[in-house]
């Protein structure tokens, strides 16, 4: 296959950005997008220009390392799959691809198509976590937790924070993430200790950081790689207000 990539190159976070078109030659239906870059990345380097650059880690669908808007959409057109996992399959020869970074004010572009996402590591800080000792494996299976509360949970720990909902919304809000996260723990016995102070901290952060608020589109559920549900949302919403009402009492 023959793939026409139109790819966005910025050298630095201060510097003006454009759009670079490419030809990458012999691309295997088989190869992820990502193995399409490194091709013509090696392409570049033997012409002794400077190659693209793009985040990547696991390469397995799993880290969430990976993402980048292609043709408008984060991490691409296949539904519930990373960046990674997308494969050039999903295109035809000749085809004209166009790569971009995330674009968000709280993802500032560092090159090419790397963003700081570090903003998602201060919102985790600001609360997403238990801060108590839960113990090894064997003492978390010794708290019933019923079925239906735990595959809550375990849906909105599939987050992957890739960050796509953020790019994905047009307001680039990230209340699908801080929903995960706030949802994941105040479903289970360990985090509902500190569901109030967690929710109350995450949601202000998200407004220091910069993130819009929620523009009630979906936009986020259908860009998520994990398939995390809207209803990650709604809870948030729903503890944010009963932590709010119980702190002025």
């Amino acid at each position: 296959m023959r793939i026409k990539l139109k790819v966005w190159r910025q050298a630095g976070p201060d510097q003006p950005g454009r759009l670079e078109t490419h030809e990458v030659e012999d691309v295997n239906p088989d190869m992820s997008f990502l193995e399409m870059l490194d091709v013509l990345n090696e392409k570049l380097m033997l012409e002794g220009k400077e190659p693209i650059a793009f985040d990547h880690d696991c390469r397995e669908g799993i880290c969430g390392t990976c993402g980048v808007m292609i043709d408008g959409q984060a991490h691409g057109p296949n539904r519930n799959s990373p960046t990674c996992q997308l494969r050039m399959r999903s295109y035809k020869d000749g085809d004209t691809i166009l790569a971009e970074p995330f674009r968000a004010k709280a993802f500032p572009v560092l090159k090419d198509l790397v963003v700081d996402r570090s903003s998602f590591d201060r919102l985790q800080q600001s609360g997403g976590y238990v801060s108590v000792n839960t113990g090894n494996a064997p003492d978390a299976n010794a708290i019933p937790v019923p079925q239906k509360i735990a595959e809550h949970a375990m849906s909105n720990a599939a987050c992957i924070g890739c960050g796509a909902c953020v790019a994905a919304c047009k307001n680039a809000s990230a209340a699908l993430f801080v929903g995960a996260k706030v949802s994941h723990l105040s479903f289970l016995p360990q985090g509902k200790g500190e569901r109030h102070e967690r929710v109350l901290n995450m949601v202000a952060k998200m407004d220091e950081e910069g993130f819009g608020a929620c523009t009630n589109t979906s936009e986020c559920q259908a860009a998520c790689p994990a398939g995390i549900s809207v209803q990650a949302i709604a809870k948030m919403n729903r503890e944010y207000m009963a932590a709010s009402l119980l702190a002025e009492e």
